[in-house]
């Protein structure tokens, strides 16, 4: 998502019906949503990504009792200008992990180990995942499969014909745009961000029942955070377990995870469903045992966690046009990114600056979580990539 703070501030305006002139004054506005407005504001979002749970709805995914320890290594030398670079790049907190341990741990702006910090889209690849764990609980029979074969209410609109593959390669064709225009007549992103996520009237997922096909399934990439709030409504109907309690069985326990983690949900209070697009939060160790697992190949301390061949599968990238040859974030496996050239380097990337970086060439996992303002300022991902390899090149020495 890339919604301005100023655009939230409309949506909320648009959410509210004008006062009669003649009527009574408008009710003061519910504090509760006054904070969502605000929780991507430049100035206070570095304290409000490490407290999504006092701003919304919450949906817990717990932890097992057992913990996969991270080692702890030799201390890294880090780049001369790490720290300036780490406020260029507006960081919260960093972790590296080399060689399967932690050789440099950093926590800023006052967060503290404990905090569980906002995913926003790196949520997507811990989908992904959990579709690859239902294929292994044979809960879905193939990624071909169409969407409407697990969730009927999509016949016969835009997704209709869309298979899973479609899904978590972001090919689904559908008419959606990620695109956040508020005002007077605001883009269907933007709708779907004011009454699912601000408002709490409806769920992320419901409009997927009636948007229309700009083209053909598969014909096409196009980002569309619709697409996998449709693949948690299908991993739903698919295992009959809402996610967080089928994350924690599935993934979070055997993950290891040392803490709790939680999503935020959407829709009226008691019956929304987790936003399995940009909804996760956790700890930075835990983002860190992630990413591990993946550079493992979905292996948790010598026990396969998620399938070997499912996590070639996601980490596989497709391009966008095979015909080009560009050399940076030009391609694209199941809900995770090709970030640079690196061979083999991947990345599950979340707006304002989260990353889960994975370097197999190095052995290497960077967690990067941030408070980029928006709109993004120009250049800051670049000079974070380059951070990620200056960081690397002092590991190899």
């Amino acid at each position: 998502m890339k919604a301005a703070r100023t655009m939230i501030a409309a949506s909320l305006a648009a959410l509210c019906l004008p006062a009669s002139a003649e009527g009574p004054p408008p009710l003061p506005q519910d504090p509760v949503i006054a904070m969502r407005q605000h929780w991507l504001d430049a100035d206070i979002n570095s304290y409000n990504f490490r407290n999504s749970a006092q701003i919304f709805e919450t949906r817990t995914v717990a932890k097992g009792e057992q913990v996969w320890p991270l080692a702890t290594g030799p201390a890294a030398a880090m780049p001369a200008d790490y720290d300036a670079w780490a406020r260029r790049t507006f960081t919260n907190a960093l972790l590296v992990i080399h060689d399967g341990k932690v050789v440099f741990e950093d926590y800023r702006n006052r967060t503290v180990p404990e905090d569980r910090f906002i995913s926003f889209s790196m949520a997507k690849t811990i989908t992904a995942l959990l579709v690859g764990l239902a294929l292994e609980d044979g809960k879905i029979g193939s990624i071909d499969d169409p969407v409407s074969q697990y969730v009927p209410e999509l016949k016969g609109g835009g997704y209709e014909g869309v298979s899973i593959r479609h899904l978590l390669q972001m090919r689904s064709g559908v008419a959606y745009e990620e695109r956040y225009d508020f005002g007077a007549n605001p883009s269907l992103a933007a709708l779907i961000h004011m009454n699912a996520i601000v408002a709490n009237k409806e769920r992320f997922a419901d409009r997927a029942r009636t948007v229309g096909k700009a083209t053909a399934p598969g014909s096409r990439f196009n980002y569309a955070t619709l697409d996998t709030a449709v693949l948690g409504w299908v991993l739903e109907r698919a295992t009959g377990e809402k996610l967080a309690p089928y994350m924690s069985r599935r993934l979070w326990q055997p993950l290891g995870a040392e803490a709790d983690g939680f999503f935020i949900a959407d829709g009226p209070e008691g019956v929304g469903r987790e936003l399995s697009g940009m909804g996760y939060n956790a700890r930075l160790r835990d983002f860190g045992r992630i990413g591990l697992m993946l550079l493992n190949k979905g292996k948790v301390d010598g026990r396969q966690v998620v399938p070997e061949s499912w996590v070639t599968q996601a980490t596989t990238m497709v391009p966008f046009d095979p015909t080009a040859a560009k050399p940076t974030r030009d391609a694209y496996g199941f809900q995770i990114w090709k970030l640079d050239a690196e061979p083999g380097a991947y990345s599950a990337i979340g707006l304002a600056g989260q990353f889960i970086y994975v370097h197999p060439a190095s052995n290497t996992v960077i967690v990067k979580l941030s408070h980029f303002p928006n709109p993004e300022p120009a250049g800051v991902v670049d000079e974070t990539v380059k951070g990620f390899h200056a960081i690397i090149a002092g590991l190899k020495k």
